[in-house]
């Protein structure tokens, strides 16, 4: 029997990799060859770095306004994605995620739509609805997020609980069964207090008319109306219309209602796969969490590295890191803006922050060396960081 080389197996050849890599990467040419490169122009048309896009529509709607945005060339999309947009506020880059509205064929007609709410105290969404027109450019990212249907995991059947604005991404998904780029059978829950709430009420109404695979039920909390359910999505009413189906459930809407939805689904039994929730957007107030410390100073100091500077200022403990970055002028890189991700990620150097169990969608080892997402980790005390660029 042939004896192994004990040297090549010595686990600290491998630290060697990297450095012989760089090395090797050094002395390419950084051009990218011209001629048919077909994988680099599809990776460029699904995922560019950033797109710019001109309002060509404004349609008003309850609270809230869809945009069209249209561009030379817009990257294709799975129906429940989101863009994240970028808009200049006094002098500061922002940016907020939204759902696309639109079908993915629409896309390869050159044009998305989202629906902006108004939102009390929204920086970005208020400015969008209070000042930008037709005519105006928009800078968004690819299309992005893992809110989308997939054959292997999720049962034929999904159900789509949805609360005010969080209809959007399932709007997406009945048009895209309609026009059949997506093969599933959609149960839309939407909750409204009243009916005059309900967003773009006469869309759902027809797609659902015309389209066999997708119904939509409506929900009010605050009036009984013929035609309607009255309360609130609860275990009931899931089972009442999946009639013993196997199914999956994908949720979004506001914070309350995710959490009332949650501990329905926790009677039924349902293996975890099968939930899924949007998590873009980030949590107003961290006191709406149950194990949020008590005692936390309302105020705390905040040093932060970046760009080889060093920065230090004051700032409330009831934001999130990431608007607290923001509002200093300094913008990490940001897009689910719920902790998914990953895109603000930042080294905590020293302090403490809390982080939602439920929104801590950290890799194992980003928790072990202290990274944290800004964009869901809210100050306990003074913190030092280093923000990601």
């Amino acid at each position: 029997m042939a004896k192994h080389n004990l040297e090549s197996l010595n686990p600290l050849k491998f630290t060697e990799l990297i450095k012989n890599r760089e090395t090797e990467i050094a002395k390419a040419n950084p051009e990218i060859p011209k001629e048919d490169l077909n994988a680099n122009f599809l990776a460029q048309s699904l995922h560019p770095m950033k797109q710019t896009l001109k309002i060509t529509e404004i349609i008003e709607a309850k609270d809230a306004k869809i945009y069209t945005l249209k561009g030379e060339k817009c990257a294709y999309f799975t129906s429940g994605q989101y863009l994240s947009v970028s808009v200049r506020i006094e002098g500061k880059t922002l940016s907020r995620p939204y759902s696309i509205l639109s079908s993915p064929k629409d896309a390869l007609k050159g044009f998305y739509k989202i629906a902006v709410k108004r939102v009390e105290g929204g920086i970005v969404s208020n400015f969008i609805l209070d000042n930008l027109k037709t005519g105006d450019t928009l800078e968004v990212s690819e299309p992005t997020g893992s809110f989308t249907y997939e054959p292997l995991r999720d049962a034929e059947l999904v159900v789509a609980v949805a609360g005010g604005s969080g209809i959007t991404p399932f709007v997406s998904m009945a048009k895209a069964i309609v026009e059949g780029s997506e093969d599933f059978s959609l149960l839309i829950l939407y909750g409204s207090r009243k009916e005059e709430d309900i967003l773009l009420k006469n869309e759902l109404d027809s797609i659902s008319k015309n389209c066999e695979k997708v119904r939509v039920i409506y929900v009010l909390s605050e009036e009984e109306k013929e035609g309607f359910e009255q309360g609130f999505i609860n275990a009931e009413l899931i089972k009442k219309y999946t009639e013993n189906r196997a199914f999956s459930v994908f949720l979004c809407g506001p914070q309350a209602m995710i959490g009332f939805a949650d501990k329905e689904l926790a009677t039924l039994d349902l293996e975890r796969k099968y939930i899924r929730h949007e998590v873009h957007g980030e949590v107003a107030d961290p006191l709406t969490f149950e194990n949020f410390p008590e005692n936390t100073p309302e105020t705390v100091k905040i040093t932060v590295y970046s760009k080889g500077e060093k920065k230090e200022f004051f700032a409330a403990s009831k934001n999130t890191v990431l608007r607290i970055l923001e509002a200093e002028g300094i913008t990490p890189p940001s897009r689910c803006r719920g902790g998914e991700c990953g895109f603000c990620h930042s080294k905590l150097l020293k302090g403490e922050v809390f982080i939602p169990k439920e929104l801590d969608k950290r890799r194992e080892a980003d928790e072990k060396f202290g990274f944290i997402h800004p964009c869901c980790s809210y100050p306990l005390m003074d913190l030092e960081i280093e923000v990601s660029q």
